[in-house]
C-alpha cells in the first residue's frame, strides 16, 4: 500500500462518531463528568464511581447527582460499565467527544518537548538519524509507539490503461497524467488476444468509477485468463514503487508491552505484525495540508482491523519540494490525547522547519 500525501478522509462521519449530535445537547454537568471520567481512567485504568469523581475532582455536586449524570452519559453511549455493579469507563464515542470538544491544554511534558526541539538543527549526519532521534524522544515522552515516515512525493492516480498485443507479448501502457505514462511488457496468454479490447474497456470503466482503483473480484469470467496476467503485473508494479516506504522509523514498541490493554501477547500480536511488515498502514489515510494538520483515529474509526483497540494520533509535515511525511503515536484508546497531539505537532513542525 502506498502513501498518497496528503489527502484527508472525513473523520467525523455521523455513522461512527458522536460529533454529528453536537456538544450543545450535552449539559454542562455531563461535560464535567465525562471529562473527569476520562482523566481518572487514563490515570488509573480502573472503572470509577460517582463518589470517587466527587472526591478526586471536587465536582460541585452530590454523588447522587453525579451518578445520575453518569447514567445519562451511559444512555448516550459515552460511558460503559464493564461489569455489573462496577464503575464506568469511557466508550469509543466518549473518547471522541472528549477529543473533539473537551480536550485540555497539554501538560508540562509536552511543553518541555517543544522547548527541547526548538534547539534542534541539521547537525545530524542524515535525515534517518534525525528521524530516529525524534521517534525515540516521542516514545520516551509518551510511553507510546512512535512512527515517522520519510517525506514522499504524491503518487499520481492511475487514470487509464491501454493494452496492445504484439506477437506473443502484451504491451500495457499505464496513463497517470498528461505527461506521465509507464509501459509494461508481458507475455500474452495463448488465445487471449481477442479478450484485450473488452478487458481494456472493463478496467478503464473501473478506474473511472472507483477513483483509480480496480475491483478485480468483479472481473467477468470470460476475462479471467488475460485479466489474471494484467492483475499480477499491476500488483508487482505497485509493490516495486512502494519499496521507498522502507523509510519509516518506529520506536517504543516495547513500551506498549507495559500497557494493561496489551498485557496478553495475543492482543499485541496483530499490531506488532503490522508494524514489522506494513508500517505505513498504521497511519490513517494521508492528510490534506489545506485541512487541519493533525488527525486522531479512535478505535474502529481506523480502517485497519489490527488497530481496532488502539488510537492513532498523527500529523503531516512537508519538505521544500512539496513531499509529505507523517509523524504518529499509537497506543491504547486510554491515552493522554492532549500530550500526544501536542507532541506529534511539535515533531512535525520541527521537521518541516528543517526540511524547508
Amino acid at each position: 500500500m502506498s502513501l498518497t500525501p496528503c489527502r484527508r478522509p472525513d473523520l467525523y462521519d455521523p455513522a461512527n462518531t458522536f460529533s454529528a449530535t453536537g456538544l450543545e445537547t450535552l449539559p454542562r454537568r455531563q461535560q464535567d463528568v465525562l471529562r473527569a471520567t476520562v482523566r481518572h481512567y487514563v490515570d488509573t485504568v480502573e472503572p470509577v464511581g460517582s463518589g470517587t469523581l466527587v472526591r478526586r475532582f471536587g465536582l460541585p455536586a452530590s454523588p447522587a447527582t453525579v451518578r445520575s449524570a453518569m447514567g445519562a452519559l451511559e444512555l448516550r453511549g459515552l460511558l460503559t460499565q464493564p461489569h455489573t455493579s462496577a464503575g464506568r469507563i469511557p466508550s469509543q464515542q466518549g473518547y471522541r467527544i472528549y477529543v473533539d470538544q473537551l480536550l485540555p491544554e497539554p501538560g508540562s511534558a509536552a511543553r518541555q518537548l517543544e522547548r527541547e526541539l526548538a534547539g534542534v538543527s541539521l547537525q545530524w549526519a542524515a535525515l534517518d538519524d534525525l528521524m530516529l532521534h525524534l521517534a525515540r524522544r516521542l516514545a520516551a515522552l509518551t510511553g507510546l509507539l512512535s512512527l515517522i515516515t520519510r517525506p514522499q512525493r504524491p503518487r499520481p492516480l492511475l487514470q487509464a490503461i491501454r493494452l496492445v498485443a504484439s506477437s506473443d507479448r502484451l504491451l500495457v501502457f499505464l496513463v497517470q497524467g498528461s505527461a506521465l505514462t509507464t509501459s509494461l511488457n508481458l507475455r500474452l496468454p495463448s488465445g487471449a488476444e481477442q479478450e484485450l479490447p473488452i478487458l481494456e474497456r472493463w478496467t478503464n470503466d473501473r478506474l473511472r468509477q472507483q477513483g483509480g482503483e480496480i475491483s478485480w473480484e468483479r472481473l467477468p469470467e470470460e476475462l479471467r485468463r488475460s485479466g489474471a496476467v494484467l492483475r499480477q503485473a499491476l500488483e508487482h508494479h505497485e509493490h516495486l514503487h512502494s519499496a521507498d516506504l522502507d523509510g519509516v522509523v518506529a520506536a517504543g514498541l516495547g513500551g506498549l508491552l507495559g500497557q494493561p490493554e496489551f498485557s496478553r501477547t495475543s492482543s499485541l500480536l496483530p499490531l506488532v505484525q503490522l508494524v514489522e511488515h506494513q508500517p505505513e498502514q498504521v497511519l490513517g489515510p494521508s492528510l490534506d495540508p489545506a485541512a487541519p494538520t493533525d488527525s486522531i483515529w479512535i478505535g474502529r474509526e481506523h480502517p485497519h482491523q489490527a488497530l481496532a483497540a488502539c488510537s492513532v494520533v498523527q500529523a503531516a509535515y512537508a519538505s521544500a519540494d512539496g513531499s509529505c511525511g507523517h509523524v504518529a503515536l499509537v497506543g491504547p484508546m486510554r491515552m493522554a490525547y492532549a500530550t500526544a497531539r501536542s507532541a506529534v505537532r511539535s515533531v512535525a513542525t520541527i521537521l518541516q522547519r528543517l526540511l524547508s
